[in-house]
């Protein structure tokens, strides 16, 4: 039997009663709201924000529940921008779209933060379940939006990274599932050699933890070379977006197959359009017809990138659509 969980990348939108109660705090700029130096009312803000959106995982029946990264507001940049041995300078495009982020500069060693965990920790003890889910940038991704003005080469700077975000992850409560945002392997993928180092980069990453391990790959699909060497990766599932390109993702699954467990990128986490758990459930059935040589033992049912492009109202709608297509939550083998 095929395991089918729902679940999302996370970064999900900030609720409109938190951006009311901090637009009404006197005082804080924007800095003061996403660093680690917070006064305590903007803490407690962030902390109903955080009850908020795991209430609303639970109410609608996901497999996996995630902190929600309500304090990304440099999205997958976050984990540096609030690192004391990093500059924010200028507002850089956040990818190809109209989202932008604070620039990190990489000025002193990467050593051990804390703040990934301890919002993780924070949502643990709300949440009282077993079910949850820690969601990182990927080494390569973070790397790719940042700037090294500290370790001297592309080489180094990435086995830097990689060493803070397994120091990171170590710090973790217990989860289930880690998923790892890899966005750059598809927008910038790397070159010849440094394919290969990304990969032994995402392994490190990965060993960090017992959890299983998605790299959720999006915005296209990865070029074949970088593909085979992200499934040498010590991980346990690859992320494909099938909502921006099915034909290459299923070309790559069928043509060098993949992980015994798979992710599925089939709900459009940046369009307002809300797809039908019959249209859901029909997309994960393409993908198994057309890959027969290839037995999933699990199969991650989500969105293709994060959620935080979606008001409020629509990113509740397309959870509730996905956890109601993988409800019940096995099928029958192909």
């Amino acid at each position: 039997m095929t395991e089918l969980l729902a679940t999302t990348p996370g970064v999900y939108p900030l609720p409109d009663d938190a951006k009311t109660d901090l637009a009404h705090l006197k005082g804080h700029q924007k800095d003061d709201l996403v660093s680690g130096a917070e006064g305590s009312d903007v803490r407690n803000i962030y902390d109903r924000a955080r009850e908020t959106v795991l209430t609303d995982q639970r109410e609608t029946g996901l497999d996996r529940v995630v902190e929600g990264q309500l304090r990304w507001d440099d999205m997958l940049a976050h984990p540096l921008c609030v690192h004391d041995a990093v500059d924010t300078r200028g507002i850089v495009r956040y990818y190809d779209n109209n989202n932008f982020y604070r620039e990190p500069v990489v000025e002193n060693e990467l050593d051990f933060d804390g703040d990934l965990a301890g919002d993780l920790k924070v949502a643990a003890e709300i949440a009282s379940t077993d079910s949850l889910q820690a969601v990182v940038p990927g080494p390569y991704s973070l790397a790719d939006l940042a700037e090294d003005d500290f370790y001297g080469d592309e080489t180094a700077f990435l086995e830097g990274i990689a060493d803070f975000l397994v120091g990171e992850i170590e710090a973790f409560p217990d989860v289930e599932t880690l998923f790892v945002l890899e966005p750059s392997l598809v927008v910038n993928p790397p070159e010849d050699g440094a394919d290969e180092r990304a990969s032994e980069a995402i392994s490190r990453v990965a060993s960090a933890t017992d959890a299983e391990v998605v790299v959720q790959t999006y915005w296209g699909a990865l070029t074949e070379k970088v593909h085979a060497h992200l499934l040498d990766a010590e991980i346990d599932a690859v992320g494909y977006d099938f909502v921006s390109d099915h034909e290459a993702n299923l070309y790559n699954i069928s043509e060098y197959g993949t992980k015994g467990s798979i992710a599925l990128g089939i709900v459009d986490g940046q369009n307002t359009l809300v797809e039908d758990p019959a249209k859901i459930d029909e997309r994960i059935e393409w993908v198994r017809e057309k890959s027969p040589m290839q037995a999933f033992d699990r199969i991650y049912v989500t969105p293709n990138t994060e959620l935080f492009y979606l008001p409020v109202t629509k990113y509740r709608e397309k959870l509730a659509a996905l956890a109601e297509a993988v409800s019940p939550a096995e099928v029958s083998a192909t």
